[in-house]
């Protein structure tokens, strides 16, 4: 590739030398220079000069310019309100109007103290106002969503929000209405503002139009601390800051790292860490005690029974994990029963293989690539949100979206979500057969490769032969709630439980241990690229970290173990991470290679899609909004899934179906009846439902319509009696 060419531009009598064709607010960056700007954001695509902030003197042009609609060129004379009177009285005069109709009301703001309009009118605007008149009013706020609210006397219509609505999100809810003076941001039609990323508008506006409900009057800059950490919400690991007051998470803002999130991150990271309050929170052990239920005990006796448990387990000693633990956290549960009690059973979130290490990539890649192919039954902004977007930014870019493996031939960049992917290696075979050069699978668990590396590491023993299951130990809320790992639990002599959350393992646990949430560890994560990155404790949780008690419940059996999480990491990175230490992973992780040489596993072919004589093969997978977390964080309720299979046109056809019917889906003695909703992009054979909503029902299904007589797969939808 040949280097760019470079264009001379003098900025404010400063040379630079820049690629031709960057833009001039980028420009004047390389020479320590700013220009203001608000409605400018190179995230949501060409500028649009809609603000005027940026208005700067160009040489030979007689009226001032917008700079954020300007690109670099040879020979360009710049002059900014540094230099130029002009300039200065352009952005005095806009500053001004601006002002005009905003309110005075920065103390009770909460953009107060982080406001660019706030910055900016103290550094280019006038000290005074020559203005006596009232100004506009409108009702506020208005919540537009349970989650956001709109102060329109505040908006100073830089259309960022209605621009990322349309162009990054794609969702085109937000608009601008009316014309003139009497222009105001809302949703389209009035309809609640819905979808996965709409939170991402409160950091985009410049003023405090647009703002969480949930920070509302919770906090100003100065009382907060921000820590840096990582989303344990999804397989993406988007960077997020934390920011606290006295010890409580008050909000979650995105942290850009480019090659993962370019700045954006989903509602449910955003909002679900209310979770860590939740009224139904687990703070001390419990235990069943015969004909009274569970009782509060000390941690010193939890520690004892946990021990009594583990000694006197007649069989294997089984470790159901949720795929939210930490690094460190499964090592550590790994080497207490693999080392400590030699018996090596583990129920995995998922199968996890290194196959795709040979084809690991930056998400960014995606938005690079020409052509991407996207497999697998399961939406993917259902599995990992930020993902999609990128696929989404691909599109725009002129890729070209393929979604069947008919077409893949030339595809640069393989996407695989839902069942199928055989964690990760049916990917690495098509991904080897079509040559591409990234490929991704997505987990559905945030950490599924970390946990499989650590339980890995923690020793080379072979499981044991026993049969019967003397003591399962139950990691995280996820597990808790699985209907498989109850099935196990219903087979246990004995059942110890990690939960957050009451009633999760009620009537079937012997021991309740008190758990925490990703905001409140140190560790490590893996995300769907294969990166490793770092976790911090941001909040201080209302009990001991599972390291901890896994660490005292090892000295037991004499297993050392350190209950530091930075010490722990550096056992497993001797294994997996090349040794690298634990503060060498860094706020912005590398995206780093581990494996020289990746193992490609025999693995089937992929499956083949299902014909109109197999009936309908069902997917159940985790919608992004559902969980135990989600549960219980009230704003994000309206975002909760509904009760309805996806099916597809050829099979809505087949079967004489309409968006909006009634139909009921039955496999052995279950069945479920749900709405139904047609979906174009879904192939045929698919019934697609969310796991919440299955009620048992599994595998092949008969689909009925209860409302109509002798339905068969049929061409035409039965004609309704007279």
């Amino acid at each position: 590739m040949s280097a760019p060419e470079l264009v001379r531009v003098t900025i404010d009598e400063q040379v630079v030398h820049v690629p031709k064709g960057t833009g001039l607010v980028e420009t004047a960056l390389h020479a320590g220079i700013e220009i203001p700007v608000f409605c400018y954001e190179p995230r949501l695509g060409a500028a649009i000069g809609a603000c005027r902030m940026c208005l700067v003197e160009i040489e030979g042009m007689p009226k001032l310019q917008a700079g954020c609609t300007l690109t670099a060129q040879d020979g360009m004379v710049v002059k900014t309100a540094r230099t130029s009177a002009k300039a200065a009285e352009g952005q005095n005069a806009t500053l001004e109007f601006i002002l005009v109709n905003h309110p005075l009301d920065c103390p009770v703001c909460d953009k107060g103290g982080e406001c660019p309009l706030q910055d900016l009118t103290f550094r280019y605007g006038p000290g005074k106002t020559r203005m006596h008149f009232e100004k506009s009013t409108f009702e506020k706020p208005v919540p537009i969503s349970p989650t956001i609210s709109l102060d329109r006397e505040r908006c100073i219509l830089c259309y960022r929000c209605t621009r990322f609505s349309e162009s990054v999100s794609e969702d085109g809810q937000l608009v601008a209405k009316n014309r003139g003076a009497m222009s105001i941001i809302t949703t389209f039609e009035d309809e609640p503002y819905t979808g996965a990323f709409t939170g991402n508008v409160t950091e985009l506006c410049p003023v405090g139009a647009l703002l969480p409900t949930q920070y509302r009057f919770e906090a100003r800059p100065w009382e907060i601390t921000s820590s840096p950490t990582v989303c344990g919400m999804c397989p993406v690991g988007c960077n997020i800051t934390a920011d606290l007051r006295e010890g409580k998470v008050k909000r979650i803002r995105s942290r850009n790292h480019f090659e993962i999130d370019e700045g954006w991150i989903c509602d449910k990271g955003r909002f679900a860490f209310t979770h860590l309050r939740a009224p139904d929170r687990i703070v001390d052990p419990i235990r069943r005690v015969r004909r009274r239920g569970f009782e509060p005990v000390s941690w010193e006796a939890a520690v004892d029974a946990a021990e009594e448990l583990l000694r006197g387990a007649r069989g294997r000693v089984v470790v159901a994990l949720s795929g939210s633990e930490t690094v460190e956290q499964a090592y550590a549960l790994a080497k207490l029963v693999r080392v400590g009690l030699d018996s090596h059973e583990a129920m995995l979130p998922e199968e996890v293989t290194n196959a795709l290490d040979a084809y690991r990539a930056p998400l960014s890649s995606i938005g690079d690539a020409k052509v991407v192919g996207v497999l697998g039954d399961v939406p993917l902004e259902q599995t990992a949100p930020v993902a999609d977007l990128w696929v989404r930014k691909a599109r725009r870019n002129g890729a070209r979206i393929v979604t069947s493996e008919d077409e893949l031939d030339g595809a640069d960049v393989l996407i695989w979500s839902g069942p199928g992917g055989r964690g990760g290696a049916t990917v690495a075979q098509v991904a080897e057969r079509i040559g591409c050069e990234a490929a991704f699978y997505v987990p559905g668990t945030p950490n599924g490769r970390g946990i499989a590396d650590a339980w890995a590491a923690a020793s080379d023993g072979e499981p044991g032969d026993a049969d019967s299951i003397g003591v399962l130990i139950v990691s995280g809320d996820e597990a808790a709630g699985n209907p498989n790992v109850r099935g196990l639990a219903e087979r246990a002599e004995h059942v110890i439980v990690c939960s957050m959350f009451h009633g999760l393992a009620a009537g079937w646990a012997d021991l309740v241990l008190p758990g925490t949430s990703y905001l409140e560890r140190d560790g490590t994560y893996v995300n769907m690229e294969g990166r490793l990155q770092r976790l911090r404790r941001t909040a201080t949780p209302p009990c001991p970290d599972e390291l901890e008690w896994i660490a005292q419940l090892a000295a037991r059996f004499d297993v050392e173990l350190a209950p530091y999480a930075a010490a722990v990491f550096e056992e497993v990175s001797a294994r997996c991470y090349g040794g690298l230490s634990f503060g060498e992973v860094g706020e912005r992780a590398a995206l780093r290679a581990y494996d020289a040489a990746p193992r490609h596993p025999e693995t089937p072919a992929l499956p083949e899609p299902h014909t109109a004589a197999d009936g309908l093969q069902l997917v159940c997978y985790k919608p992004l909004f559902s969980g135990p977390a989600v549960e219980r964080v009230t704003e994000l309720q309206f975002q909760r899934p509904r009760a309805e299979v996806e099916l597809s046109s050829a099979d809505a056809d087949r079967y004489g179906v309409r968006t909006g019917d009634e139909v009921t889906l039955a496999s052995g003695d279950a069945s479920v009846t749900l709405r139904a909703r047609i979906d174009r992009r879904l192939r045929a054979g698919i019934a697609r439902v969310p796991v919440e909503h299955a009620g048992g029902v599994h595998g092949p299904v008969e689909l009925s319509v209860p409302n109509q007589r002798g339905l068969a797969p049929s061409g035409a939808r039965p004609q309704e009696n007279a």
